[in-house]
């Protein structure tokens, strides 16, 4: 049977496109890329690591798409190799709200930390550490 090794991306689709690019690089840190499609259309993405987010606008995704392309129907997880204290002053100091976390979770790996935010259209953003994986941190969970 064939497999499924990785995600190389997945799309977004927004109501309010700027705001959702401006949450998603201020916030968050991914990089706006533009590209043109081989039929010539102008696209916009985020890129984080080796993955990216297409956006669509919601008031007019580009084709095809979803069955039922719906802003705020996305619950994603994102890893990160900073602690979570970081993630929490880094978000303070741009008012964006945790609505959970610290908690501990089950990761695709096995046990992970994980806040959880939203973006402008209400997707449930979970940004997630192995406990291996934090790079030159001191790990502390705090509320």
């Amino acid at each position: 049977m064939p497999q499924i090794t990785d995600l190389d991306h997945f799309v977004l689709t927004a109501t309010d496109l700027p705001a959702t690019i401006a949450f998603y690089t201020q916030a968050l840190g991914m990089r706006l890329e533009s590209f043109v499609t081989p039929s010539g259309q102008t696209r916009q993405a985020l890129l984080f690591g080796n993955r990216k987010i297409n956006l669509h606008a919601a008031a007019g995704p580009f084709a095809p798409h979803a069955a039922r392309p719906t802003p705020g129907a996305l619950d994603l997880c994102l890893l990160t190799n900073s602690s979570l204290a970081t993630w929490q002053t880094h978000l303070a100091e741009r008012d964006v709200k945790i609505v959970e976390g610290p908690v501990p979770r089950t990761g695709a790996k096995g046990p992970i930390t994980s806040i959880y935010i939203r973006d402008p259209d209400g997707n449930l953003i979970e940004i997630s550490t192995y406990a291996d994986q934090v790079q030159g941190e001191q790990v502390r969970l705090s509320r």
